[in-house]
């Protein structure tokens, strides 16, 4: 095993679990800043993780901006002291009053939501002007995936003349995700990174020059971020996921993203069921199902491995190294798509010096937590 997962004890350590390795996480947060030029620049999403601790991390690193996902994440962030939280999401029904209670609740923090139709806009400036409270929005442009947001044009436009004149609502700028471009071609990833960005810099540019202020371009995620920060606009704020932990998915599909997995998942065997199979506690329960079956980790320390049967709480594998295994071995495996990973664990334990040094609280994986 590679010598940077190397655990002095690991008997205090319950299976499956998931494994935070503290100085490869400092490494990865310092590869970031250093891409981005400036760590001012950043937006980091915190979906990846959802702990309080690695936000103190970034603050300390001079990153004041962050991003999330869901109510439940931009509490945590506020409450890990974050002053510039943007919910990258639109909201509807109920989740529009929470969000006016968050700001309530934070009224030191400035909160920023996304929209990309009139009718919950309405609704969300109609709730803030009723709090007497003003809440940032940034307008949801669709850059090619087709999950939210409007494509550049006259209905986006308009839409954001609209937002810049409703009480109670500050405009705030563009969302352009690009989550669509996973080319492992880094030539090609640009030519459509900068297709969807181009045009969006030219909006904004109509708008400003209306006199509309669009502020912000909060722009990309993980595989986009190195294009996206070579881009010398004082507008794009960067917002990098995964690669904070970093996992086996974006590790085989950019090559050229140069940071470490630094969240693995500790198993132990439980079983040998026949001459070339080992038996794993490492079921759906304790990692993401949404690759496909098979295909949901991969274990360095045992190359060959091929999983050929996963339940809730097994994980069979097949290699012809079975014989190296008893009941209680232990296995490293790297997560394919961590994110969703550490949603499905209530702590983590955290390594730091080889040692075995802390838990922390995966805090923000519920819904909701107090608003």
């Amino acid at each position: 095993m590679d010598s940077r997962y190397a655990i002095a004890d690991t008997s205090g350590i319950f299976s499956p679990s998931m494994i935070v390795f503290r100085d490869l996480v400092q490494k990865n947060l310092a590869q970031m800043a250093r891409i981005a030029r400036d760590p001012k620049r950043l937006r980091p999403h915190c979906k990846t993780h959802k702990m309080r601790e690695i936000i103190a991390l970034q603050l300390a690193a001079g990153i004041s901006k962050h991003k999330c996902a869901t109510i439940a994440e931009a509490e945590m962030l506020a409450e890990a002291g974050v002053r510039d939280i943007f919910l990258a999401y639109n909201l509807v029904g109920p989740n529009v009053v929470r969000v006016i209670r968050l700001a309530e609740r934070f009224p030191e923090v400035q909160f920023s939501v996304t929209v990309d139709h009139p009718a919950p806009m309405a609704a969300l400036g109609e709730a803030a002007s009723a709090a007497g409270k003003s809440i940032e929005v940034l307008l949801d442009i669709d850059s090619g995936q087709h999950r939210t947001g409007i494509p550049v044009g006259p209905r986006a436009r308009e839409l954001y003349q609209k937002l810049a004149t409703k009480k109670g609502l500050v405009p705030g700028g563009f969302h352009l995700y690009d989550g669509q471009n996973h080319q492992k071609d880094v030539a090609e990833r640009r030519a459509a990174v900068m297709a969807g960005y181009e045009p969006a810099a030219s909006l904004r540019d109509e708008l400003v020059a209306a006199g509309i202020p669009v502020p912000r371009i909060v722009a990309g995620g993980t595989a986009s971020f190195p294009i996206f920060a070579a881009i010398d606009d004082p507008a794009l704020e960067l917002s990098p996921g995964t690669i904070i932990f970093n996992d086996a998915g974006y590790g085989e599909m950019f090559p050229d993203l140069e940071f470490a997995p630094a969240a693995l998942l500790l198993t132990r065997v439980i079983s040998r069921p026949t001459a070339n199979r080992v038996t794993c506690d490492l079921g759906y329960k304790a990692v993401a199902s949404d690759p496909p079956a098979g295909n949901r980790v991969i274990f360095p320390d045992l190359p060959d491995a091929k999983a050929v049967l996963q339940n809730e709480e097994h994980l069979v594998l097949e290699t012809a190294q079975a014989d190296r295994f008893q009941p209680g071995d232990e296995l490293f495996a790297v997560p394919r798509h961590v994110c969703p990973t550490s949603a499905l664990h209530k702590f983590v334990y955290v390594v730091a010096g080889g040692k075995l040094v802390w838990t922390w609280d995966v805090s923000a994986r519920d819904r909701v937590l107090s608003v």
